[in-house]
């Protein structure tokens, strides 16, 4: 019996929600043909796209000693792995091991894309032993030749 008590009640809540969702829906509806005013302030939004006409830089300028040393203390341990591996296999953990150093130096990997020399230069400038046994174990006659995936 007390069921029956609430129904009024929650007639009137049913009606009440649907009297306050009337405007709503009727705003969405297509039937106006008119446009909606903005439900905010118009804000303007300022895109800024980077220039075209960038200079490329200087990959030597923007490789600092202390991530051409960490690019030789990457590779020389890893030479002899490569060795065990062959060539084929050794030149796709190189890779592995440029791009990582590459990615924890900042994105490096603009700069090695531009010039995949530039691993030849730090290299033969940081530690020319490392350089050699590599080209040795690589069988290549540069490191940029070996590097797959930087563009060339």
């Amino acid at each position: 019996m007390t069921r029956h008590r609430h129904r009024p009640m929650l007639r009137a809540l049913l009606l009440s929600g649907a009297l306050a969702a009337a405007p709503l829906l009727a705003a969405c509806s297509d039937d106006n043909k008119d446009p909606a005013a903005p439900a905010t302030p118009d804000n303007t939004i300022m895109l800024t796209m980077p220039s075209t006409t960038a200079q490329v830089p200087d990959p030597d300028d923007q490789v600092s000693d202390a991530a051409a040393k960490q690019l030789c203390d990457m590779m020389r341990p890893d030479i002899d792995k490569w060795r065990t591996e062959g060539a084929a296999l050794g030149r796709v953990a190189f890779n592995g091991t440029v791009h990582n150093w590459a990615a924890r130096n900042g994105g490096l990997n603009d700069t090695v894309l531009k010039d995949r020399g530039v691993i030849d230069k730090i290299t033969t400038q940081h530690c020319p032993d490392v350089r050699q046994q590599a080209l040795e174990v690589l069988d290549t006659s540069d490191l940029a030749g070996a590097l797959a995936g930087f563009g060339g």
